[in-house]
């Protein structure tokens, strides 16, 4: 199936009067602020076999309350998780919040895999109430962990703490050094970064390299908060993974960023099967742009298209009725999810995207009331006279068949 491409912008969004072609000016942060104090970004998460995930959920809020990034792995993670998902989110640090015991072991292995990845520039730090001792600490920061909190410590200290570690880029001038990166996650990573923050050469990264013949099937994913995109999306790379040993997928991640102050990326959290070798995925914070993307994802997309993938997905934040993100660089397919409990069919009227989507995903279907909504959403995918394809899916269901026809329609 293939459809006009549908194009979104590197900066402001159509939103209200998107088909009247009628722009909408959304707040944003001023190009001159983005360009020379960019966010810090951290990882944080638990390691694995530790399900207590409260106590970083409460350093995470602290950290976007005073202006920090921050990507949220989840808990129960894999220190080969933890460094792969850091290194392509080229963070400043790891934090690591550990109340399981065997403290010393993660950490050091997460400190070695970073230096065998060529990324020791990352920094690690964390804590553990009262289950790492003080003895613990000096070994783990000898191993090269930077630093370690103990129970009663302030958020206020891991906060300024993180800052002034981690605020100034440690990396800076390493292009100019000739510094060479041979590990291609890294590569890309670096030069995402180089286009988030507005440097005018990051094509430079990819200067002589060719392009993969005549690039990936790129994929535009959007629909409201709590539909089950994220959900989909990692069912969809499942799929993918098993019908091929050589696939290569990209997922560029959006999340809202809150005004003024930093932002939670979370979306990794919710991956169960994109946390594979063959999967890079990159998270984008909104950074005061309205409509469900960033400043910077135009740049970022046509960077992905040369990194040798074979399909780009792209996840907008949770959008309203007036949003239709996909309006500057070509995105062959457009899917909208929508869940069942979207009001009453007058508000079907009001979503701009069921004009706009190529494909429309009516997921968590099994719910009370999807049968009435599916009826629904068909009478007013009639009226746009596109002939687009519904398609009813439970994405939290192991193996269910409407995300295998979602498959089937993403592939051809």
């Amino acid at each position: 199936m293939k459809s006009k491409s549908v194009r979104f912008p590197d900066a402001a969004p159509r939103v209200a009067g998107t088909l009247s072609k009628r722009a909408a000016t959304p707040t944003r942060v001023s190009r001159r602020t983005q360009l020379l104090k960019p966010p810090i970004r951290l990882l944080t998460a638990v390691p694995i076999c530790d399900g207590h995930d409260s106590a970083i959920n409460t350093i995470n809020l602290e950290f976007i309350h005073c202006g920090v990034e921050v990507v949220y792995l989840g808990y129960h993670r894999s220190a080969r998780d933890i460094v792969r998902a850091a290194t392509q989110e080229d963070v400043r640090a790891i934090g690591l919040s550990s109340y399981n015991g065997g403290h010393v072991e993660f950490f050091t292995e997460v400190v070695e895999l970073l230096k065998r990845q060529g990324a020791n520039d990352i920094g690690v730090f964390g804590g553990g109430g009262g289950t790492i001792t003080k003895a613990d600490a000096a070994i783990m920061q000898k191993k090269g962990v930077d630093r370690i909190f103990f129970a009663g410590a302030p958020l206020s200290e891991i906060v300024k703490f993180a800052k002034i570690a981690y605020g100034a880029n440690r990396r800076a001038g390493w292009r100019a050094r000739g510094e060479t990166i041979s590990d291609p996650d890294r590569r890309i990573a670096r030069m995402l970064t180089a286009a988030e923050t507005g440097d005018r050469d990051e094509g430079a990264y990819f200067r002589g390299a060719p392009a993969k013949g005549s690039g990936p099937i790129t994929i535009g994913i959007t629909g409201p908060g709590g539909a089950g995109k994220t959900t989909l999306i990692d069912e969809l790379v499942l799929r993918f993974l098993k019908a091929s040993p050589r696939t290569r997928l990209a997922i560029l991640s959006h999340d809202p960023s809150l005004i003024g102050q930093g932002a939670l990326l979370g979306d990794r959290a919710s991956m169960v099967y994109s946390q594979d070798d063959r999967v890079f995925m990159r998270s984008l914070a909104t950074r005061g742009q309205a409509g469900g993307l960033s400043p910077a994802s135009g740049r970022c997309l046509r960077l992905l298209k040369r990194g040798g993938f074979d399909r780009v997905f792209v996840e907008t934040v949770g959008i309203g009725q007036e949003a239709a993100p996909f309006g500057g660089e070509p995105v062959d397919r457009v899917i909208l999810v929508m869940s069942p409990d979207y009001g009453s069919r007058l508000q079907l009227q009001k979503i701009v995207m069921l004009d706009v989507a190529d494909i429309v995903v009516l997921n968590k279907s099994d719910l009370s009331g999807a049968k009435t909504a599916a009826a629904e959403i068909e009478q007013r995918l009639a009226l746009t006279g596109r002939g687009q394809k519904l398609i009813q899916t439970v994405a939290r269901r192991h193996r269910d068949p409407g995300v295998d026809e979602l498959f089937r329609l993403a592939i051809s």
